[in-house]
């Protein structure tokens, strides 16, 4: 796989990482469901160079992942908003943050709290089966080639239960 050519692979994985799969793509996108939404604030947030921001909010604009929105006109300035695109992100963001609670914390704990709007619990995201509600490792699920995949894919199904 050629690192320039990853959104043309049949592998889902390889083509969502050549969206979101560098560092910078990643913080842009956990500063953006924190409510930033400008250029200035992306980059006092995280301390990027002007060049590198303008190049990472563009890749995520052209795939769709944030949409442009005018706010300022003279100069020209814009927000960068999720869209819907984006917004499908969100398990996985969380899924990042959640590794992270659990295996990079120092002793004073977890740097942010989520808290469900509609219970008004603290919560830790979990991946459940939408077919029958039940949580999901790796070892309780079995990878079959789809419809997409190459008919010579190096790719085989295997059963994480035998690794």
């Amino acid at each position: 796989m050629k690192w320039d050519a990853l959104e043309e692979e049949p592998c889902s994985l390889a083509r969502t990482v050549a969206v979101i799969g560098d560092r910078w793509s990643l913080l842009i996108l956990r500063q953006c469901f924190l409510r930033v939404r400008r250029f200035d604030e992306f980059q006092s947030s995280l301390g990027v160079t002007r060049h590198l921001l303008a190049d990472r909010l563009k890749k995520l604009v052209r795939f769709g992942v944030l949409r442009k929105s005018p706010y300022q006109e003279a100069p020209k300035r814009y927000e960068y908003i999720l869209t819907q695109r984006g917004l499908d992100l969100y398990p996985i963001i969380m899924s990042i943050v959640h590794w992270g609670n659990v295996h990079m914390v120092d002793s004073r704990g977890r740097p942010l709290l989520h808290e469900h709007k509609s219970c008004h619990k603290m919560f830790d995201p979990v991946m459940i089966c939408s077919e029958c509600g039940e949580p999901l490792t790796a070892k309780a699920v079995r990878v079959h080639q789809g419809p997409g995949a190459r008919q010579s894919s190096p790719m085989h199904a295997k059963d994480p239960e035998k690794h």
